[in-house]
């Protein structure tokens, strides 16, 4: 008898800790629309000077290609900008993890306000005096403007900013064909060298907290250490957090360099190098270091039907 095996159990043996993404979710229509135009509307700064679209382009995998991008006050920000694809898998938001949820982060980092409810009260009201806004929140929310629909709208859109479909999402799914022999062969190697261990789950990473320069001192190596650099310790204040971050998805990751908290890697071979030296210990063969670069490349997914 031909027994068929659902999905999830064939991409539990096949992929070990790593699940494929789940499809975009199908959520109220007008609401995520709201989003997309919050998203891409200058109004939300404090000084109407840039959207989230600016830091967060869907054109370049999520993010701006910048190793920090420009604030409103056109200084760099502390922190490179993370793809915002997939962000709201993640288990907690910004690099030092300080919003515990998504729409903490939508609270913290829209409109350049730190989440000061002033600062919010500035941007919404810029849209309240909005008609076109007017009439959309009404009817998708059945009254006018408020900070928390404009939040709620926000947080709606990016909820559908997933990328699902990657050649590597279709060979969790029981399709094998979908990889070629040396991409398999560099999955194995990610497994066999201890990459796993941090980046797992749905997102091939963005699960956990983790230490950077585990095997030597990253910072001292790379000098002019900064205050973003000591990690989740800037929101505890403990010790033993001192460097921790937040370890990033993997998902795109051939489209969105450069790489880390402070954009130094500015290439996916950079950052391949980096974490073999600092987070492994290990010096892999240059073979081997090939093979895993080329599984990274199958991460890729699909967003609007098309590869990013």
């Amino acid at each position: 008898m031909l027994v068929v095996l659902p999905a999830w159990v064939l991409a539990q043996s096949i992929g070990g800790p790593l699940t494929p993404l789940p499809a975009v979710p199908e959520l109220d229509p007008a609401r995520v629309e709201l989003g997309r135009k919050l998203f891409n509307d200058s109004r939300l700064s404090l000084d109407s000077s840039q959207s989230c679209a600016d830091c967060h382009r869907l054109d370049r995998g999520g993010a701006d290609g910048q190793a920090r991008s420009l604030g409103a006050d056109g200084k760099p920000l502390p922190v490179h900008t993370p793809s915002v694809f997939n962000a709201s898998l993640n288990f907690l938001q910004f690099w030092d993890g300080r919003a515990q949820s998504f729409d903490g982060l939508v609270h913290l980092a829209t409109g350049n306000t730190d989440g000061k409810e002033d600062g919010w009260a500035t941007a919404v009201q810029r849209i309240a005096d909005d008609p076109a806004y007017q009439t959309g929140f009404a009817e998708a929310y059945g009254k006018p403007v408020t900070t928390i629909d404009v939040k709620d709208a926000l947080v709606t859109y990016q909820r559908t900013l997933l990328t699902p479909d990657s050649r590597f999402d279709r060979y969790l799914k029981g399709d094998t064909s979908s990889l070629s022999l040396e991409e398999k062969h560099g999955y194995q190697r990610f497994q066999e060298y201890g990459c796993i261990a941090c980046h797992q789950g749905v997102n091939i990473g963005g699960n956990m907290l983790q230490k950077f320069g585990v095997f030597d001192d990253y910072f001292a190596n790379r000098g002019n250490v900064t205050g973003a650099d000591r990690g989740r310790y800037n929101v505890t204040g403990d010790p033993d957090d001192l460097h921790l971050f937040k370890v990033p998805s993997l998902r795109n990751v051939e489209v969105t360099a450069p790489y880390f908290h402070d954009g130094s890697a500015p290439t996916l071979e950079a950052a391949v190098d980096a974490m073999f030296h600092y987070q492994l210990g290990r010096t892999p063969s240059d073979d081997d270091k090939a093979l895993i670069i080329k599984f990274l490349q199958t991460l890729t997914g699909q967003w609007e039907g098309k590869p990013l």
